[in-house]
């Protein structure tokens, strides 16, 4: 639960309202990560899009919304800082919707790194994880909502 969401449950609660008033009138979060596998830039202004969009739809009814990006494969080129497409465009998401990450897999780094004898530099604020499969399997576990456009 976010702290938002539990400072707006306890104001409820210190009014003293009733479980059902307070059932009626707490907030529903939404997660969404959304899967990149490809190195197409449609697929990826797609991605961004969607979470704009999304983003827009939750807040005007007042619904808090997290969104995960993973990128892994061929899809890594969207968060890598010498070939991404839509480096300008995922700055910009991520400065406008503070709860979008980012998330790079640590095998797919390892490989292009292995193939291209060199350090891949990613984007400010990708966050990396061992296994990009895994993040998703685990986040869908959690009732993490699954979107590949």
């Amino acid at each position: 639960m976010t702290s938002t969401r539990r400072a707006f449950l306890a104001g409820f609660v210190f009014a003293g309202l009733s479980a059902p008033a307070l059932a009626a009138a707490t907030l529903r979060e939404h997660h969404i990560v959304f899967q990149l596998t490809d190195n197409d830039p449609h697929r990826m202004t797609m991605i961004l899009d969607n979470i704009a969009n999304v983003s827009r739809y939750y807040a005007d009814k007042g619904d808090p919304v997290e969104f995960e990006v993973i990128a892994y494969g061929p899809g890594l080129h969207m968060l890598r800082a010498d070939t991404s497409p839509v480096k300008d465009r995922v700055k910009s998401i991520k400065l406008s919707i503070p709860d979008v990450t980012f998330t790079a897999c640590g095998n797919t780094i390892e490989s292009m790194q292995k193939a291209e004898g060199r350090n891949i530099e990613l984007l400010p604020d990708v966050g990396i994880v061992p296994a990009g499969v895994a993040r998703l399997a685990e986040l869908q576990e959690q009732g993490w909502a699954y979107v590949r456009p």
